[in-house]
């Protein structure tokens, strides 16, 4: 929470109204300059490049990652330490190739294997608006990576297996609009980058285009037409209200996914909000998964798990599990709960979090932790129950699968 406040009095008059006292460069104009600020909003790009406490885009926030932490880079135009001495041809380089400016090869966790889909014109114009920032001396720390991870060399094979360079080109038979959210989805939005799932060496499951994914113990859901799972329930507007307000009657926007609702998609016109659900709603998707036969209300281990939920959840959640409306989101048909992988129930339940706060609802809701007074197996009864009740389906959860997640927490719970 401390992050998001000191984000917020800084980023909103510096990043999102363009409050820079940096001089412009030659060859730049403020149309290009407002036109690549709108796009760097779009690509997030301030929340991965400030670090907590930080100043704004200078870098040095620790990403997670299964092989160790990789800290993001300075991207003010400080000469030294950050983008002042890039060119043009660098910086496209960096986003569409993976290249830095000496030739090194970049970590994924830089997402050029999707940027690499975004134009060279809109690459220029987020530098463009880089360039007017103001400069921040701040190297970022040296990533904790093992060996022989940390010799960049490796990710020439990387590269060989998993990235295919190229800007996004149209499809042909859709609709501008179709493509427009295509493009940001694929390309600057970067969804697939926590929404696909990984194989082992970090590379996505082709066959499982945002089919979910899990990233810092927290859940991307299925964004598919899955009706227990994905977005078969949603209507393109369902989808525009939570990108614009971080809820709607069915979810609300929690951990990452509140950072990019706060600092990104609330920010954005309501043009490519739609644009980017009439793509999500219109593509195939991924196979939907097999639904698991549900855990009988008769099973011991619901009837601890309704115990539990009537006395610590149904308040907020309600007994039905449908939630209240755009305040506490619906355990009911919940995509989230019914999710393949339990990660962000477990965090949440045990650390608690925030819905984010918006211009359009600047109210967020929060959830209390609960790790002072529920053991692991009583989240696993709880678990189990909210997955299985109400005509949800999904895996029960074990008290030894809660006690490993709860381990693996870190402190990313708080919310902007």
């Amino acid at each position: 929470m401390k992050r998001a406040l000191s984000l917020a009095a800084s980023v909103l008059g510096l990043a999102l109204a363009g409050g820079s006292t940096a001089a412009l460069a030659d060859g730049q104009d403020y149309v290009t300059i407002t036109r690549g600020q709108y796009l760097a909003t779009a690509g997030d790009c301030v929340s991965c490049h400030t670090a907590p406490g930080g100043k704004p885009f200078a870098g040095g926030r620790g990403i997670m990652t299964p092989f160790g932490v990789i800290y993001t880079p300075n991207i003010t135009p400080d000469r030294e330490t950050g983008l002042g001495a890039w060119s043009n041809d660098d910086f496209v380089a960096a986003m569409q190739h993976g290249v830095g400016k000496d030739g090194e090869l970049l970590y994924p966790a830089l997402p050029y294997p999707y940027y690499t889909k975004v134009t060279r014109t809109d690459l220029v114009a987020i530098k463009a608006y880089l360039d007017t920032l103001d400069p921040v001396r701040n190297e970022a720390p040296p990533n904790g990576l093992p060996f022989p991870l940390n010799i960049r060399t490796a990710l020439m094979g990387w590269n060989m297996l998993f990235f295919t360079p190229g800007e996004f080109q149209p499809v042909a038979g859709k609709s501008d609009e179709w493509n427009r959210g295509a493009y940001l989805v694929e390309g600057l939005g970067h969804c697939g980058a926590c929404h696909t799932p990984k194989n082992a060496l970090g590379g996505d499951k082709g066959d499982k285009v945002l089919a979910g994914g899990v990233l810092d113990e927290w859940t991307a859901p299925n964004l598919g037409g899955d009706l227990r799972t994905g977005l078969g329930a949603w209507s393109t507007e369902d989808i525009v209200q939570y990108l614009k307000t971080g809820r709607n009657a069915k979810s609300a926007a929690s951990g990452p996914m509140a950072e990019v609702v706060y600092y990104s998609t609330q920010h954005m016109t309501d043009a490519d909000l739609k644009a980017m659900a009439t793509y999500l709603k219109d593509r195939a998707g991924a196979p939907a998964p097999v639904a698991p036969q549900p855990v009988a209300a008769t099973d011991p281990v619901m009837q601890a798990g309704l115990a539990i939920y009537q006395d610590n959840c149904s308040a907020c959640h309600v007994s039905s599990g449908e939630g209240i409306a755009r305040l506490f989101p619906a355990l009911k048909g919940s995509a989230v709960v019914q999710a393949d992988e339990p990660e962000t129930l477990v965090r949440v339940v045990v650390q608690g979090t925030r819905a984010a706060a918006t211009r359009a609802a600047p109210t967020g809701p929060g959830m209390p932790a609960f790790d002072w007074k529920l053991s692991d197996a009583q989240v696993a009864s709880l678990l189990t129950y909210i997955r299985n009740a109400w005509g949800n389906a999904a895996a029960p959860v074990s008290a030894d699968t809660v006690k490993k997640i709860h381990g693996r927490l870190t402190d990313t719970a708080a919310t902007p």
